[in-house]
């Protein structure tokens, strides 16, 4: 199998450039079906999610150029089918948010119940609900999700019971489409929800609100096809400002908004980070020992869950002791039993982590638990003694384009290789 393999101590010094969100990304992907033409996005990831958001576009009819490595032109104007297969929709939970575009542009929608990265149940309760008090109707057999509007979709109030983003952004995509108002309350707020309300406004929708708790759709006739620019994506400049922080630096991360991350940069100051802020881009260094800080994940503007594994890898070696609470994914913490092979010492108790700072890590043969985890085990490895080798990387491809090289980039002694693990 094909594995990482790190050998630690080596100085991280230099710059990085992060590429479009892939969270945002995926969306404005599905966001194309609603306005048949051709679209273009730019900014797009070249990653392993992409490439399956687009393999389900062309399930249902589009076709898709790809311009260069990050810009993406997308021709939905014969997109005649409204079924996603299992096959493609179980290997990232993301494909259902062609659930949302498909019922706005057709009325209905077949897609399989969704999979992706095991960190939790993820239930996709809250979307149906929400869709269902516009008009749709669902039948749910033989692993499918099944949607009709036999009247038509229709505006309302949705009340979500958390701020849910992918819930949110399938009940905008959907109401663009719907006859009146919808409000949706209790609204995620993340910056990609802005970037794809953005989007869907440049198509034509009339959407307000985005980035507050509160989003107001007003139903539209029609959309037409756009040029956008996906949004920098903060997880991936997260993950190199955490590894810039263990190591030391200074590295210079660029190509995103700093206060996309303003909980993370406050949380990583009290650590003992020096993070200097600057037009789309910050630069990070650390000249004294690490210091633990409690940490708790909230959906945006609080600590964001996708940064939970990076940072508990570096308060791993504060000193001193600090809790970790995972409110968002329950089986968040697989990461940190990985993370025990190369010598931390956490606790898990139900949804918190008892963190006890060690001197430092080493080196061992470590999978990645999930997207974020097997980041945050590459970041292990670069400050572990001797060699680290991390299996299971196809996680690591789903959200992070060229990630061995722009390690290697910054100094690290890195490599990517076919070799046989033991089982």
């Amino acid at each position: 199998m094909e594995v990482i393999t790190i050998e630690g101590g080596h100085p991280i010094t230099g710059e990085v450039t992060v590429e479009g969100a892939k969270n945002s990304a995926l969306k404005l992907m599905a966001a194309t079906i609603l306005a048949p033409g051709v679209s273009t996005l730019t900014n797009v990831p070249n990653i392993a999610d992409v490439h399956v958001m687009g393999k389900v576009l062309k399930e249902l009819g589009a076709k898709i150029v790809v311009a260069d490595e990050h810009t993406l032109i997308i021709d939905t104007s014969a997109v005649d089918r409204w079924e996603t297969p299992y096959h493609l929709v179980a290997q990232m939970r993301a494909s259902t948010a062609v659930l949302g575009p498909l019922i706005g542009r057709f009325g209905k929608a077949t897609v399989a119940m969704p999979g992706g990265c095991n960190i939790g149940a993820r239930k996709i309760d809250m979307h149906l609900l929400g869709l269902q008090a516009l008009g749709v109707e669902f039948d749910m057999s033989h692993g499918d999700i099944c949607a009709t509007t036999p009247h038509g979709l229709t505006g309302a109030t949705v009340s979500l019971d958390f701020a849910s983003g992918g819930a949110t952004e399938n009940l905008m995509m959907a109401s663009v489409r719907a006859k009146g108002i919808t409000t949706i309350d209790n609204a995620a707020r993340e910056p990609e929800i802005v970037d794809l309300a953005n989007m869907l406004n440049e198509m034509g929708a009339k959407v307000r609100g985005a980035g507050t708790p509160v989003i107001e759709i007003e139903g539209v006739a029609e959309l037409a096809p756009v040029v956008h620019e996906v949004v920098g994506d903060r997880i991936e400049a997260g993950t190199f400002i955490a590894m810039a922080g263990v190591c030391g630096g200074p590295v210079t991360v660029k190509g995103f908004e700093p206060a996309h991350l303003g909980l993370v940069l406050k949380k990583y100051e009290q650590m003992g980070i020096t993070i200097e802020q600057g037009p789309r881009q910050c630069v990070i260094a650390r000249s004294v020992p690490l210091r633990p800080v409690d940490i708790q994940t909230l959906p945006f503007p609080g600590f964001p869950t996708d940064m939970q594994a990076q940072t508990m890898c570096a308060l791993a070696l504060a000193e001193g002791s600090c809790v970790i609470t995972e409110n968002v994914f329950e089986n968040r913490f697989m990461f940190a039993s990985e993370l025990s092979r190369m010598g931390s010492n956490i606790v898990i108790e139900g949804h918190h982590a008892i963190v006890h700072g060690v001197p430092g890590f080493s080196g061992a043969q470590v999978k990645a638990p999930d997207l974020r985890g097997g980041a945050a085990l590459a970041m292990a490895g670069l400050v572990a003694e001797g060699v680290t080798t991390i299996s299971d990387i196809y996680h690591i491809d789903r959200g992070y384009e060229r990630f061995v090289e722009k390690l290697r980039s910054l100094g690290a002694k890195v490599s990517r290789e076919e070799q046989d693990i033991p089982e």
